[in-house]
């Protein structure tokens, strides 16, 4: 979801890490499930990304 979303707003990953605040390994890690993060991280890369509230309760029951 994450990969998808930042390519709908053309960021690139190490756009995105700079955003919110996250190297661009951890968000790679992320974007290929590696990894688990923090919900204030995940907060920001919704809020970012303008991910909504229906891709984000999908994403989370997964």
């Amino acid at each position: 979801m994450i990969k998808q979303y930042r390519l709908e707003n053309n960021l690139s990953q190490e756009e995105l890490a700079e955003e919110i605040g996250i190297s661009w390994r951890q968000l790679q890690r992320l974007e290929h499930n590696e990894e688990n993060t923090r919900l204030s991280t995940f907060k920001k890369i919704v809020k970012t990304l303008n991910v909504p509230d229906e891709e984000i309760i999908k994403f989370i029951k997964k």
